[in-house]
């Protein structure tokens, strides 16, 4: 049993491996990095770069890194930096590269607790700047449980004309259409990614930075800062203070990740028009935090949360507009004065959620990008929970409402993502037809693809609004448009999507919640009886092993179960 003088020692993983004669091997070992006398009494500070040039989303990552070490060092701790992984959503999107993206989570996450937990570091520093590192920071917090802060890389600046990098998939799909020229094409790919930080709607990375710094895991005001700017450079240096802080106070993250402290998460992705990963996300760090969260509890928050940020994909601003009015504190106040909000959570900053609000003041009059509660965008939740006889386990839907509530249609089925691009870009989907692309989920993709090219070829095609797209992948952030993700169980396991046909009439409602296809329930267990599982994509490697290990995306999508 540990004594109650471990337990409160601010040193009480470095110590293990750098004091005593028994240590003597370690302590020469550190010294051939820069350790001095003095710093083994120190408490050590990992800090988890994401820096990596394979993307500008991250490529900045590495001064802030330094920013987060001279901020530990200011504080009395001794910073230590390592790096993890990243790969690129944007860039891979499309490809059969895809499939590494939701499967670098789990790395992310693995890669942190295994330095971590190695070093012995008595807290640490996360900074992610991505859609997938964002959350594997935040899951190897929760389940390292050391004391931590997790910092957001900043947002991206707007593009030439306010682009960004869903202009450019929208862009492919109307040169298909035969609306725009080569030439026009061209000089939207030149002119939408100007630089360093995550894109730049209320898309997956700036949803996730959002809503870890609601669970109280950031500095207030981390998630809506730009890369490029001396603020997110203080964000970094003040985090580095912070661990050293929360180390001496004995302030773990479980102290911080309770149940309250997610429904502040779900309530402040939902006001701000989030992403539908925001769903698979929050599930998994929920897991590895120990709290019982559930698909249900989007839709039982998500009754009393209305919609009031106009962000893109289906809104008109970005996030650096969204930040020059303040960023997401004020909403956040808006919100806990309305009771929508847990302001007795605890945060990283020592205080609680209300405490860190208690100051902070409205939106400039005149801004319309954050509607007022009493006139919102939508009175209820965009994010969706779908049941019925296509998804027993349930989907995501994004319904902004623009897109319409229902849509009745017949299916046009593609096994796979590229299949289903070219067909959309060919012409050959047409209005009223309900796209269906299977085996595209964690385990069949594996790593269940995110569908922007699909869904931006649509947009791109003025299809926004007359076709349906269901698959049991997933969406970026930056999709939009009448789209059901997540659908559950996937076809790889013989879920019901992997039975539909071309032409089995679908209806969904998201008012009833509600994905079925009115093919008999008997001709539906004669396809069962028929069907065979398809051959895995990957026998051997990285893709093969997560596919065997990984859960359904109803329960986030994790590879660390039954524990």
């Amino acid at each position: 049993m540990k004594s109650k003088k471990t337990e409160n020692d601010p040193r009480r993983y470095s110590r293990l491996v750098v004091d005593g004669v028994k240590q003597t091997p370690s302590r020469a070992m550190l010294r051939a990095v820069g350790f001095e006398d003095a710093d083994f009494g120190k408490p050590q500070i990992g800090v988890a770069s994401t820096w990596a040039n394979v993307t500008p989303c991250n490529m900045h990552i590495g001064s802030l890194a330094q920013a987060a070490i001279e901020g530990v060092d200011a504080a009395g701790g001794k910073g230590v930096l390592f790096n993890t992984i990243t790969v690129s959503d944007g860039i891979s999107m499309g490809s059969p590269g895809m499939r590494y993206s939701l499967v670098s989570r789990e790395v992310i996450a693995d890669s942190i607790e295994t330095v971590v937990g190695a070093q012995g570091f008595d807290g640490f520093v996360a900074i992610g700047g991505c859609d997938k590192n964002i959350p594997g920071c935040a899951m190897a917090i929760a389940r390292l449980n050391r004391p931590a802060v997790f910092v957001y890389g900043g947002t991206i600046r707007p593009g030439a004309q306010r682009r960004d990098i869903v202009a450019v998939f929208e862009a492919v799909g109307a040169f298909a259409a035969g609306k725009i020229s080569e030439s026009e094409l061209r000089d939207v790919e030149r002119t939408a990614i100007p630089g360093p930080g995550s894109c730049g709607g209320m898309y997956t990375a700036n949803t996730m930075a959002s809503a870890i710094e609601a669970l109280g895991l950031s500095l207030p005001n981390s998630s809506a800062q730009e890369a490029v700017s001396d603020s997110k450079r203080e964000d970094c240096r003040r985090a580095g203070e912070a661990v050293v802080r929360l180390v001496e106070q004995g302030i773990r993250p479980r102290d911080i990740l309770t149940r309250k402290a997610f429904e502040n998460a779900i309530t402040v992705v939902i006001a701000l028009g989030g992403s539908t990963n925001a769903v698979l996300h929050l599930l998994a760090i929920a897991h590895e935090a120990g709290v019982k969260l559930k698909l249900d509890d989007f839709t039982r928050i998500g009754r009393r949360v209305p919609v009031l940020a106009d962000l893109k994909p289906s809104g008109r601003y970005l996030m650096s507009e969204l930040i020059a009015i303040g960023g997401i504190q004020p909403l956040m106040r808006m919100l806990l004065d309305a009771g929508l909000l847990h302001g007795d959570c605890l945060t990283v900053t020592g205080r609680t959620l209300a405490e860190n609000l208690a100051q902070v003041g409205t939106y400039i009059a005149g801004q319309d990008i954050v509607r007022p509660l009493s006139n919102p965008l939508k009175k209820d939740s965009h994010l969706v929970v779908l049941y019925g006889n296509v998804a027993p386990e349930g989907a995501v839907a994004k319904i902004t409402g623009k897109e319409g509530l229902a849509f009745e249609g017949r299916a046009r089925v593609f096994d796979g993502e590229e299949r289903a691009t070219q067909a959309i870009l060919d012409g050959v989907v047409r209005p009223g037809d309900v796209v269906v692309i299977r085996y595209e989920g964690p385990k069949g993709g594996p790593g269940m693809r995110e569908m922007l090219s699909p869904t931006g070829a649509i947009m791109g095609r003025g299809l926004g609004d007359k076709v349906a797209l269901i698959t049991d992948g997933r969406f970026s952030g930056g999709s939009h448009g009448f789209v059901v993700g997540h659908i559950s169980p996937e076809a790889a396991v013989g879920g019901p999507i992997a039975l539909l046909r071309n032409g089995d009439p679908i209806v969904i409602d998201a008012v009833r919640r509600e994905i079925h296809t009115t093919v008999s329930a008997s001709e539906l267990r004669r396809r069962r009886a028929a069907w065979k599982p398809r051959k895995p994509y990957a026998t051997s490697g990285v893709l093969a092993k997560y596919a065997r290990l990984v859960g359904s995306a109803s329960e986030g999508a994790v590879t660390s179960r039954g524990e």
